[in-house]
């Protein structure tokens, strides 16, 4: 069984029919690429695993787990962490503090130990801190736990959003466009950062892209997507060679 399966899935909102029959099958160490041109339906997908959305219809299975209902905070507990489109971290808190969020609902204390500082909450903050340094030093921001992100340059910011869902210790990792607003250098750091916490971790990697090469790169299979429909699924190789898709993106010759 594969650590993430997406079966046969479908959403639509009025007439629009946003996912058509997707499916997905991630092991443990691969990384998928979905891309495909604006309004393909890339978004409403991530939304739909990570239980933003219900599918109207299919199944997601989270390590044999069947998530389609899920509230999110269940699916999170259960190991899939989200980054987004657009940079959502707190302002006035520091780099810690906004990574140390994440870390909440993985506490393991009671509700006592919520009210008072018992020996168990004082275990559990610690355990968090050290998983806060250990994951904003896979990410290369350990130097930076006091600074405030608005302070740093964006490159900066999208690692802080990474190491922050690293926190919920995700069994699948979905990033939605990690390279928006990077510089060409940023993104060369981006694409071999997630290709070391693929090979370290051992999570399966979901990844919604517009830069190409950095798609084409860092994945092991591709899923391009137009207007909610899957018109391929292959290795980049594969995929930068179909007709489709070079339709898709190019346009058809008259």
């Amino acid at each position: 069984m594969a650590l993430l399966e997406v079966k046969n899935i479908y959403k639509s909102f009025g007439g629009v029919k946003a996912i058509q029959d997707f499916s997905l099958e991630a092991e443990r160490g691969e990384i998928h690429g979905i891309i495909g041109p604006n309004g393909a339906g890339k978004t409403t997908i991530f939304n739909s695993i990570s239980g933003v959305y219900t599918p109207d219809k299919g199944t997601v299975l989270l390590d044999g787990v069947d998530i389609t209902q899920m509230e999110q905070h269940r699916i999170t507990r259960l190991g899939m962490g989200r980054t987004f489109q657009n940079i959502r971290l707190f302002k006035g808190l520091t780099v810690e503090e906004n990574v140390m969020c994440a870390f909440d609902p993985q506490s393991r204390y009671t509700v006592l130990g919520g009210l008072l500082p018992t020996p168990a909450r004082r275990a559990e903050e610690k355990r968090g801190r050290e998983l806060c340094e250990k994951y904003l030093e896979v990410v290369g921001m350990k130097d930076y736990l006091d600074e405030r992100p608005e302070n740093l340059s964006y490159g900066m910011q999208r690692r802080i959003e990474i190491a922050r869902a690293l926190m919920c210790e995700p069994k699948v990792l979905l990033l939605d466009e990690p390279a928006a607003g990077l510089n060409p250098t940023e993104v060369g750091e981006l694409m071999e950062l997630i290709q070391r916490i693929s090979k370290e971790i051992g999570f399966g990697i979901l990844l919604i892209e517009h830069r190409l090469e950095l798609v084409m790169n860092v994945s092991h299979l591709i899923h391009v997507q137009n207007f909610g429909e899957t018109i391929a699924v292959g290795t980049p190789d594969e995929v930068q060679h179909n007709p489709e898709v070079i339709e898709a993106y190019l346009g058809k010759e008259d």
